[in-house]
């Protein structure tokens, strides 16, 4: 019963329902949005369906993500092991190099090399995404306490056992604050692609707004819910840790 009572006090479970109702029923706003927008029509973005959209957001955002992912945090492993220190300013510098530029130059760079469609967004997102995790992840190894790896040292686990038995559990909780930063500026900029950003930039371009607030609610809400969602994963991650 309380556990029961607990769920549906749940804002993750309330945001969760609301974005997938409006992604599944937007139409359901239609005398809604007819009364605030009199004179547009439809009112109601049409040209593809908000669940294809959102789908193809998140196929992109999942796949640059995860490679984001194993790549920043193996990069971390390197530059904060003996052999990888004195690459560690370069690799911070390209890292933030990749995220000062903008979307669009990306997507204008990598369009004549890997062609048009899913590919170049996922690059962009990559780029994007490295920074944070990258961060992240270095401040969570270095941050292991000296007195754990002497103990570790003393049970006579390996360099590699230290790694994974160790310092990737203890540092856990702030690598996964720096994807979950990474995740939702993916989010954001994932709106360049064929994803739920398409009627924003319709809506714009046929000055059209009620279709730039829906794919606007409906990104914000995305992010919303996912950033709620490793907020829940990062605090069933902190005890263990602690």
């Amino acid at each position: 019963m309380m556990r029961g009572r607990q769920l549906l006090g749940s804002p993750v479970l309330w945001v969760g329902l609301l974005f997938a109702a409006l992604l599944l029923r937007m139409d359901a706003l239609q005398p809604l949005l007819r009364l605030g927008f009199p004179g547009v029509e439809p009112v109601i973005y049409n040209r593809d369906s908000f669940l294809a959209l959102f789908l193809s957001q998140l196929g992109l955002v999942a796949v640059a993500s995860l490679a984001a992912s194993l790549f920043g945090v193996a990069l971390a492993v390197f530059v904060t092991r003996s052999a990888g220190r004195d690459f560690r300013a370069m690799v911070n510098a390209l890292a933030t190099v990749g995220q000062t530029f903008p979307p669009a130059a990306v997507l204008a760079i990598a369009v004549p090399m890997v062609g048009f469609g899913a590919r170049p967004t996922v690059i962009a997102l990559f780029l994007y995404g490295l920074l944070p995790i990258i961060e992240n992840a270095v401040a969570g190894l270095e941050g292991v306490p000296h007195g754990v790896h002497e103990a570790a040292e003393g049970m006579g686990l390996s360099a590699w056992q230290r790694l994974y038995q160790v310092d990737l559990p203890l540092a856990a909780p702030v690598i996964l604050a720096g994807v979950r930063v990474s995740v939702t500026i993916a989010i954001g900029t994932a709106t360049i692609g064929l994803t739920l950003g398409t009627p924003i930039f319709d809506g714009l371009v046929a000055n059209k707004l009620p279709f730039v607030l829906e794919g606007a609610v409906l990104v914000a809400l995305f992010a919303i819910f996912t950033d709620m969602l490793f907020g829940r994963l990062e605090r069933r991650l902190r005890p263990a840790a602690d």
